[in-house]
């Protein structure tokens, strides 16, 4: 699984012109999958996304995760992660995993890290033509892959 988190002021998505989910100070993170990936990497993901220390203290120093700062997370899947721009240049998305594969991998990570967080998170839906926005906050933007966890 391929993330990109962004702290944000707020988020949020719209769908055919209807307001989906719409988050205040918090994270914005933007899932892709691939075929390989599984329950390990959820697990992983949802421990690292919140303690992930990216939020300010009482000194402007970034040391407190979503769980002490009370924030909340918009999650919206997003193929083009895997996107592969080695030949010519059209994307290939041949890594992203197939909407058989993908959906019940979201919805679980969707599940899990809402769990984890301790409260509900916001979504957009998979497969659709979303409009997303935000504030992004710092800026502060972080990549994560668990095929490669640096």
């Amino acid at each position: 699984m391929r993330i990109v988190v962004q702290r944000v002021s707020h988020a949020s998505v719209t769908i055919e012109g209807q307001c989906k989910s719409s988050i205040g100070k918090g994270m914005l993170i933007l899932v892709g999958i691939e075929e390989s990936d599984g329950q390990e990497d959820i697990d992983w993901l949802c421990k690292k996304i919140v303690n992930l220390r990216i939020f300010d203290d009482e000194s402007g120093v970034m040391n407190k995760s979503i769980l002490e700062d009370g924030g909340e997370i918009l999650v919206i899947s997003q193929f083009t992660l895997h996107a592969s721009t080695k030949k010519g240049n059209r994307p290939s998305y041949i890594k992203a995993a197939k909407p058989e594969i993908s959906v019940p991998l979201y919805e679980r990570f969707c599940k899990d890290l809402s769990r984890a967080l301790g409260k509900e998170i916001g979504t957009g839906t998979f497969g659709a033509d979303m409009k997303v926005e935000l504030l992004n906050d710092g800026p502060v933007t972080i990549c994560m892959d668990t095929k490669n966890k640096e």
